[in-house]
């Protein structure tokens, strides 16, 4: 008797998901970080305006759009798997404080990467919205059945994100939100975060609600490789490299 082959579900799986996000994310920083603040000098606006002008600058400016539209897609599959490591996680604790810790071990290069400063105190990095994120999803299971608890908890993360000026803000609070707190309603989930993704990235066509596309396809499988930390080190690894490429090619922070 032949010896049947164990079928694999169809769909993506949570390492697929992550790859796509990782990809999609590099791609636009390199946008980001290379043209934006290298050849299109972002940081200088007078010289920005200069460059603009020329037919190279344009073409420029144009490759970069382009980059930016395929990288809305990143933040919402981090932040749909993000809401799949906490539901599965058996420390939540260690979960926040891994988060924590990326977010302050990513803060330099992120600064350096986007506003040319070892130092800069308008923006911080997309860690510290996935660790309020976290903080907040706490509360939300602490509290489950108790919505007006439960929207306080929302409102306060929101806050927090907008104080600390964390990056994609209250939408991305909003977007983890979603995702948590509709978890079992698949469709209304698709549909509400959908639509705070277009949100989010309005002034870019509303893009990141493409990335909807790939989280449906989602089978609820983790994959065979263990990467976990390789996804946890690559934001701080890959905005540190594209920074010294910058300097590199343009000799210019």
């Amino acid at each position: 008797m032949t010896e049947k082959r164990k079928t694999l579900p169809s769909g993506l799986t949570g390492n697929t998901l992550k790859l796509i996000a990782i990809f999609t994310m590099l791609i636009d920083h390199i946008g980001a970080a290379v043209i934006e603040a290298g050849i299109l000098s972002s940081n200088d606006m007078a010289r920005m305006m200069a460059i603009l002008e020329t037919e190279r600058g344009m073409q420029w400016y144009l490759a970069d759009i382009v980059l930016r539209l395929i990288g809305r897609l990143a933040f919402p599959i981090f932040c749909f798997l993000l809401v799949e490591g906490f539901t599965h996680t058996g420390n939540e604790a260690k979960y926040a404080r891994n988060l924590l810790l990326f977010a302050l071990i990513s803060e330099i290069p992120f600064d350096l990467a986007f506003f040319g400063r070892l130092f800069f105190p308008g923006a911080q990095n997309v860690y510290f919205t996935l660790f309020l994120g976290v903080e907040m999803m706490c509360f939300l299971k602490k509290y489950a059945g108790r919505p007006v608890i439960q929207g306080a908890a929302v409102a306060a993360a929101c806050g927090l994100s907008v104080l600390l000026k964390s990056d994609y803000s209250y939408m991305g609070i909003l977007m983890i939100a979603s995702f948590y707190l509709l978890r079992n309603r698949r469709t209304t989930q698709l549909i509400l975060a959908g639509i705070l993704a277009a949100a989010e990235s309005l002034t870019l066509f509303g893009a990141a609600a493409l990335a909807l596309i790939p989280i449906a396809r989602y089978n609820g499988e983790r994959g065979k490789l263990r990467l976990k930390y390789f996804f946890y080190w690559f934001y701080p690894v890959h905005i540190m490299a594209l920074y010294l490429l910058r300097c590199l090619l343009f000799g210019q922070v």
